[in-house]
């Protein structure tokens, strides 16, 4: 369960939020939706992503549902402290892109009094676990999980079937890139992939006997 309150109002120290699912889940519309109720509430809100990540705006976090919020992109998680300065919410949208230096960003922020959410893929399109997300959810004090809707049996999916051509760890892209699936539906479309590039040699034809 999310929590926004403490107990204990003495406590100088803030906290680190964070939201995970795979592509097209709704991470990117609860991490807006958290900081546009702080902006709301008059606190100092500062929001940064990887400057790698140009698929809308390069100054601007959008949703799939189109809900956006104004970003600062930034080219490594080293930058974040000195532009965050004198902030009480820090959002950091898809964390996975960024280098390990992340988490020690995050805690470092989280120790000074601000409220850090961050938002990002848990999985690559592998099914492993994607850069500092582990570490991230591992140290925070609140972990959301939130689901996609497969599009093949329509169950909750938590993978990111790569339906483009390509090895390449980052590849950005939406829809025709990329679809959410179940576990099931995961499993069986990577053993179909697996079995379509194998690669089936003609069996060698038996000399006859004389």
């Amino acid at each position: 369960m999310f929590l926004e309150n403490t107990v204990n109002q003495k406590e100088q120290f803030g906290w680190i939020e964070v939201i995970s699912g795979s592509m097209f889940s709704g991470k990117t519309e609860e991490l807006i939706r958290r900081l546009k109720r702080a902006k709301f509430a008059r606190q100092k809100v500062e929001i940064f992503k990887p400057s790698i990540d140009t698929r809308y705006n390069e100054e601007t976090v959008i949703s799939h549902d189109s809900n956006e919020i104004h970003s600062t992109p930034v080219p490594a998680a080293a930058n974040i402290p000195i532009l965050a300065d004198g902030c009480d919410v820090v959002g950091i949208d898809e964390a996975q892109f960024f280098d390990d230096e992340i988490v020690k960003v995050c805690n470092d922020l989280a120790n000074r009094g601000v409220r850090v959410i961050v938002a990002g893929l848990d999985m690559d399109f592998k099914g492993n676990p994607f850069g500092p997300m582990p570490a991230l959810m591992a140290t925070a004090e609140y972990v959301t999980k939130v689901h996609a809707v497969c599009t093949r049996t329509g169950n909750l999916a938590n993978y990111s079937f790569r339906k483009a051509n390509s090895d390449e760890l980052v590849l950005l892209g939406e829809v025709e890139e990329y679809e959410p699936l179940s576990r099931a539906a995961y499993y069986k479309a990577m053993l179909r992939e697996k079995v379509s590039k194998m690669d089936v040699k003609e069996p060698e034809e038996i000399p006859e006997k004389k």
